[in-house]
C-alpha cells in the first residue's frame, strides 16, 4: 500500500494557509499587546459615562 503524492495544488494551498494563520495571529497579538499596554499603564482610568451607571 503506497500512499498517493500531494498535488501541486495543495501543497501551495498549505503555504497560504500557513501565511494567512501566521498573519492573524501576529494581528491578534498586536491587538493583545496593545490592550495590555493600555490598561497597565499608569493613567488609565475606566469611562466615567458607562451607559445604565447614572
Amino acid at each position: 500500500m503506497s500512499f498517493q503524492d500531494e498535488h501541486e495544488l495543495h501543497i501551495r494551498r498549505r503555504g497560504r494557509n500557513l501565511g494567512v494563520g501566521l498573519l492573524l495571529g501576529a494581528l491578534i497579538a498586536i491587538i493583545f499587546g496593545l490592550t495590555y499596554v493600555k490598561i497597565t499603564s499608569q493613567g488609565f482610568q475606566a469611562p466615567s459615562n458607562v451607559a445604565g451607571a447614572e
